[in-house]
C-alpha cells in the first residue's frame, strides 16, 4: 500500500464513519476509526515502536522533564526557536485529536495552565501559544501539544540546559 493509497483510504473511511456511520452507531464509531487508522500507519510502518514520544517515555532517549503524573510527560523541546518551548504528552500512545480520549486532552490541557503559571514566574514570559499539530504538518505521529512563549522584548536564545535549570528552580 503506497502513502497516496494511504491517505485516500483514510479520507473515505473517516468521511464514511463521521456522515454515515456515526449517526446510526456512535459508540462503536470511534473505535472503528482507530482501528482504521491503525491498519493504514501500520501498513505505512508509522508505528509506535519508532515513535520518537514513545522512546523518550521508555526512557530509550533523554528528555529535560519539568512536568509527570501517571498520565502525561511534559518536556522541553531540544530545538526551541525560544525560551521555555514546552511539549505535553500523553503517556499512552494517542496519534492526533482524533484518536485521544476527552479525559486525557482535558488533562493535557490542566498540565498547561499550571504550566503557563510556571513559564510566566520562572521565565516572565508575556504571553503563551499553545499548538496542536495533525496529518501531514505532524512530524511525530504521537499526539502532543506545544506551548511556545512569547516575549515583547527579543531574548537571546539560551541552552535548553539553562532553561531546564531555570524551571526546577525551587
Amino acid at each position: 500500500m503506497n502513502i497516496r493509497s494511504i491517505h485516500e483510504r483514510m479520507n473515505f473511511i473517516l468521511f464514511f464513519y463521521k456522515h454515515e456511520y456515526y449517526n446510526k452507531n456512535p459508540s462503536n464509531c470511534q473505535e472503528m476509526i482507530l482501528n482504521e487508522k491503525k491498519l493504514c500507519y501500520n501498513n505505512f510502518g508509522d508505528d509506535k515502536m519508532e515513535c520518537t514520544f514513545c522512546k523518550i517515555l521508555n526512557e530509550e532517549i533523554p528528555s529535560y522533564t519539568v512536568y509527570e503524573d501517571e498520565k502525561v510527560k511534559a518536556f522541553l523541546d531540544i530545538n526551541p526557536d525560544v525560551n521555555g518551548h514546552i511539549l505535553i504528552i500523553p503517556k499512552k500512545h494517542y496519534t492526533d485529536i482524533v484518536d485521544i480520549d476527552n479525559q486525557t486532552l482535558s488533562h493535557i490541557f490542566d498540565v498547561a495552565r499550571y504550566l503557563k503559571s510556571l513559564l510566566e514566574t520562572k521565565l516572565q514570559i508575556d504571553g503563551l501559544t499553545f499548538i496542536q499539530n495533525n496529518g501531514d504538518v505532524q512530524e511525530v505521529k504521537h499526539f502532543h501539544l506545544h506551548l511556545k512563549p512569547y516575549y515583547r522584548e527579543e531574548q537571546v536564545l539560551l541552552p535548553v540546559e539553562d532553561i531546564y535549570e531555570k524551571l526546577k528552580e525551587s
